[in-house]
């Protein structure tokens, strides 16, 4: 796959998971709005777009033909470990937005920028340190 290709992916596979990030957030939210549900909603999305951008990572993007719960479990844990720094500018962002303006909408456009932000340093993260005998 050419480089214009797999870049266009990875940016696919991110617009997914961060749809399914801030999805769950909503959902989190529906049921305790903010101040006193962010953190919940926060780790709620957060999980559900780390599992999700992993399975279409690995399959997709670096093509890991690695299999088995034990595989499967030290390239998540690190891939996950990976995605610690990450997702602190994800939620520094969203955080900052709702400090800021206080509004779900900012809310959301710091949470989908900090996204971005993030997952472009989780590609080089995971290229170097996670997928390493991947084709990405």
């Amino acid at each position: 796959m050419s480089g214009a290709a797999l870049a266009a992916l990875y940016v696919a596979f991110a617009v997914v998971a961060g749809a399914v990030n801030l999805g769950a957030q909503r959902l989190v939210l529906a049921a305790a709005p903010p101040p006193e549900g962010l953190a919940a909603a926060l780790a709620v999305g957060t999980a559900a777009g780390l599992a999700t951008k992993y399975a279409l990572d690995k399959r997709w993007i670096f093509r890991d033909p690695s299999r088995g719960v034990r595989a499967h479990a030290r390239r998540f844990g690190t891939y996950a470990l990976m995605g610690v720094a990450t997702t602190l500018i994800f939620w520094g962002a969203e955080l900052a937005f709702w400090a800021l303006w206080r509004t779900e909408a900012m809310r959301e456009l710091g949470g989908a920028l900090g996204l971005a932000i993030g997952y472009a340093v989780k590609y080089r993260l995971d290229r170097r340190f996670v997928f390493t005998g991947g084709s990405a």
